[in-house]
């Protein structure tokens, strides 16, 4: 049948066609039945679990009580729902693809013989858990709540705390399967409007059946990666606090239904720096833990193979700053100790991420204790590379994003690999396309990564570096960030 067919005056030709393109009667959650209204047959269709069932009852039981209904004459839809049916949500629909999305998102639907258009209730009520803080994303003071899977309550956590006119939601729908609910979330006096009109272009072409991981899925639809670019190329975040931070700086906010998170748009490098902790402890102890956690990065990315480095290539320097305590060692065995420790270090943060909260410290704890003693007795490992290692584990641990600690962590591996075959050829060679990597990162509209180092700007660059007091933590406009291509 025609996809584009619209609703007909023939309740008969309407139930066909429901019944043909849903499983009506096959499908246990799909709620139909007939009904009289206004002395008309009528069609109601609703899908269980996804509608506030005893508000369904209300209005139904109101539309079908004849004393509620005499001495009215309903020409048209439009005209019952503006004389008897109260309920603020209500719209009529003649399109049946419109009618069948509604209905597959949650609202229900009734068909009334005579009527050419279908009434449309959105009473949907979804299962969602609740709004308790992203274990990721923790803080020791703070705001305790944090974006669910439901688009409707994350809409309204934002919404909560940015209390203006100019604030917009704009819903579409991407997946030819799937059909999944897409927010652009932005403030109108300061978005760029340039960067908006591009995403929204970008949304209309994805073309994909289904986001599979939701708004991981729409990240990668957006910013196709360049092989060698591993960086993350937008932000991510769970707490609607930082969402909004971000959004009346004139950010744009994309919210997709079923992902508890926010991607932020545009994205600099030095997004992933940033944490909400700086702002709940007074400018001087903020500005001293961001610039730690600047110092982190490089600590995180080059000391293992810096010190794989020295310790191979460089004997003379070794021995005079005492690096290797234990004696003289062959060099493929301080190789096989970097390796090792860079794997076990890996397992022992992979192990707790997947275990609940009480049990991951223990486990990190305790299993780092057994498994570190007995690999230095066993002649698997030694104390200094174990303390080399801890020490770029904690550097990776101090930083607010997994996205940037995974990318460095890769990048780390690969220069600890490319040091132990080439030797000096091959750090300078890793470290050389690493940053090769990093400056090549692609990102949405073209806009620069390292902004505003590059286009240098200098006050923006002081906000970035610096805990500025909270009557100064917000531009009082716009940075102009570069192109949008």
């Amino acid at each position: 049948m025609n996809s584009s067919l619209r609703v007909s005056k023939h309740l008969a030709e309407n139930i066909a066609y429901l019944k043909n393109c849903l499983p009506i009667g096959t499908s246990y959650d799909l709620i139909a039945r007939t009904l009289v209204i206004a002395n008309r047959n009528a069609y109601f269709v609703c899908i269980n679990g996804l509608c506030e069932m005893n508000l369904i009852n209300d209005i139904l039981a109101d539309l079908q009580n004849p004393s509620f209904l005499e001495a009215f004459d309903f020409e048209t839809a439009k005209s019952l729902i503006e004389q008897k049916i109260g309920y603020a949500q209500t719209s009529v629909s003649d399109s049946f693809d419109e009618i069948i999305l509604q209905l597959l998102s949650g609202p229900c639907a009734i068909f009334v013989e005579g009527y050419d258009e279908a009434i449309v209730l959105d009473v949907r009520s979804y299962p969602k858990r609740g709004m308790d803080e992203p274990e990721m994303e923790q803080m020791t003071r703070g705001a305790r709540d944090g974006f669910v899977e439901t688009l409707s309550s994350n809409t309204c956590l934002v919404r909560r705390r940015v209390r203006s006119p100019h604030l917009v939601f704009e819903k579409l729908q991407i997946g030819t399967v799937s059909q999944t609910d897409v927010a652009i979330c932005y403030l109108g006096d300061l978005v760029n409007t340039s960067l908006l009109e591009k995403l929204r272009e970008s949304l209309e072409k994805i073309k994909a059946s289904t986001l599979t991981m939701g708004a991981m899925s729409l990240l990668e639809l957006l910013v196709p990666k360049r092989c060698l670019s591993i960086m993350p190329c937008m932000q991510l975040t769970q707490r609607p606090d930082v969402a909004c931070s971000y959004l009346t700086e004139g950010h744009i906010l994309l919210l997709v239904d079923n992902s508890p998170m926010a991607l932020i748009l545009p994205c600099t490098i030095f997004q992933f720096t940033q944490s909400p902790e700086d702002y709940l402890k007074n400018p001087l102890a903020g500005t001293y833990f961001r610039l730690l956690r600047f110092l982190c990065m490089p600590i995180n990315l080059l000391l293992m193979p810096v010190f794989l480095l020295l310790t191979t290539c460089y004997p003379d320097f070794r021995d005079k700053w005492n690096l290797i305590s234990t004696g003289q060692m062959q060099t493929p065995r301080i190789i096989f100790y970097v390796i090792a420790v860079e794997l076990f270090l890996d397992l022992f943060r992979f192990a707790s991420t997947l275990n609940a909260g009480k049990q991951s410290g223990p486990l990190s704890i305790v299993g780092g204790l057994i498994i570190g003693d007995m690999a230095v007795t066993l002649n698997w490992a030694s104390p200094e590379f174990l303390f080399y290692g801890g020490i770029t584990l904690l550097a990776g641990l101090t930083l607010s994003s997994p996205e940037l600690a995974d990318a460095l962590r890769i990048y780390r591996i690969f220069m600890v690999l490319s040091t132990s075959f080439l030797g000096k050829a091959g750090f300078y060679g890793s470290l050389c396309l690493v940053l090769l990597s990093i400056i090549r990162t692609p990102t949405f509209g073209g806009m620069s990564y390292f902004w505003p180092l590059f286009p240098f700007h200098g006050k923006a660059l002081c906000r970035l570096l610096f805990r500025s007091p909270t009557y100064k933590a917000q531009p009082s406009r716009n940075y102009k960030r570069g192109r949008v291509s």
